[in-house]
This record gives structure tokens, sequence and C-alpha cells, in this order.
């Protein structure tokens, strides 16, 4: 079956940085389009970034130039790099397909705060 399972989230100061991984099983992890998404208290979940099979990326315009996605498909781990971080960014993160799938992970907890 899908699993899918992030980590790497924590408690980070404004202007920080994080690095979340998200391993991947029970999917054809190397020809699927991988994405990050978030979702804060009282939110809908968004899209983050996403990264095709050729690692052509994609932002959104609010972690433009601050987050970095990544992945390795021999280890089927899909990762964010979070630089510069902002209290706006608090939010649980989870990877999934681009487009999701109905399976979802536990999600990651980010807090920034001072």
């Amino acid at each position: 079956q899908v699993q899918l399972v992030e980590s790497g989230g924590g408690l980070v100061k404004p202007g920080g940085s994080l690095r979340l991984s998200c391993a991947a099983s029970g999917i054809s992890f190397s020809l699927k389009t991988m994405a990050w998404f978030r979702q804060a208290p009282g939110k809908e979940r968004e899209l983050v970034a996403f990264i095709n099979i050729g690692t052509w990326t994609n932002y959104a315009d609010s972690v433009k130039g601050r987050f970095t996605i990544s992945r390795d498909n021999d280890r089927r781990t899909v990762y964010l790099q979070m630089n510069s971080v902002k209290p706006e960014d608090t939010a649980v993160y989870y990877c999934n397909t681009h487009p999701a799938s109905n399976y979802w992970g536990q999600g990651t907890q980010v807090t920034v705060s001072s």
C-alpha cells in the first residue's frame, strides 16, 4: 500500500532553516511528480512546491526564493529545504504526488516562532 512518511519538522526561529524529508513507498516514485503541501491552523491545505520526474520545479509565490524542493529516486525520498523561514510558514507539512492522491501521511509540524 501507499505510505508517505514525513519528517524533519520542529520549532525554528524566524530567519532560520529546516530540511524536511518524505519517504515514499507503494508508488512508482521515479515516475511521479512529487509535491509538498502545507496546512496552517484554520486554513485549507495549499500546494507549496512540486518537482517533476525531470527535476523541473515550481513554487508557490509565498515561498519562491526561500524554499527548494529536491528528490532522490534511489532513496524514494523528496526533500524540502526551507530557508529564511517566516512565522507565516507555520503549518503541518505533507508530501504527496501532484496532483495529490488520496493517500496522505501524518505530516510534520513546522513552527516558526521567536
